[in-house]
């Protein structure tokens, strides 16, 4: 009999990307195309405007299909972060979903799984959503068996608290000072 490891897997997975290119022919034609292979495109045609339509349409339901994994690795860090070659930054943050589309081109579209601190670094990229935080699950039974500790009221506000709270019958006094000071050297008594 062989048992199955249920407890959920804390190891970075690639960051997925999503690319819808617009091509132009030289016979005035265009053609979508698509990275994933299982997306079905429009046949080749003469409506530049509705192929580029299209494109933006196609572009925007990748990623308003796509869930983001928190436990992505940043897809801009395995491309050795080229998307933003004049800033140098360290892959860091939470997971967040992006997408990049240079107006002035206007031929490609890119949805990608980046980390937050490459996002604001890549031109033309509008973060579309944020990972959702996880908190490692506690084991079943270690939650049922830990009891419930009501959490201490502090007395001062900003969360510090004291050792006896004012009004308990005993005034509030400073502890002595127990540490002592080192002699101090007398002045012609330097070595060098």
């Amino acid at each position: 009999m062989t048992t199955a490891y249920s407890e959920p897997t804390t190891e970075r997975i690639p960051g997925r990307s999503w690319t819808v290119r617009l091509t132009g022919h030289s016979d005035r034609t265009a053609t979508v195309a698509c990275s994933t292979a299982a997306c079905r495109m429009p046949a080749r045609s003469k409506d530049i405007a509705a192929m580029r339509a299209f494109a933006a349409r196609h572009a925007a339901a990748h990623a308003k299909a796509a869930t983001i994994r928190p436990t992505a690795s940043c897809h801009c860090r395995a491309q050795q972060c080229a998307a933003h070659p004049g800033a140098r930054v360290y892959c860091t943050g939470a997971v967040v979903l992006i997408m990049r589309h240079d107006p002035t081109v206007a031929r490609v579209w890119s949805v990608e799984e980046v980390c937050e601190t490459c996002a604001p670094h890549i031109p033309h990229a509008k973060v579309l959503a944020r990972a959702a935080r996880t908190a490692r699950p506690r084991p079943a039974a270690a939650a049922q068996e830990a009891p419930t500790v009501p959490e201490p009221r502090s007395v001062v506000p900003g969360g510090f608290s004291s050792a006896g709270a004012p009004g308990d019958g005993e005034p509030q006094r400073r502890r002595p000072h127990t540490q002592t000071r080192r002699p101090r050297r007398p002045q012609g008594s330097q070595s060098r």
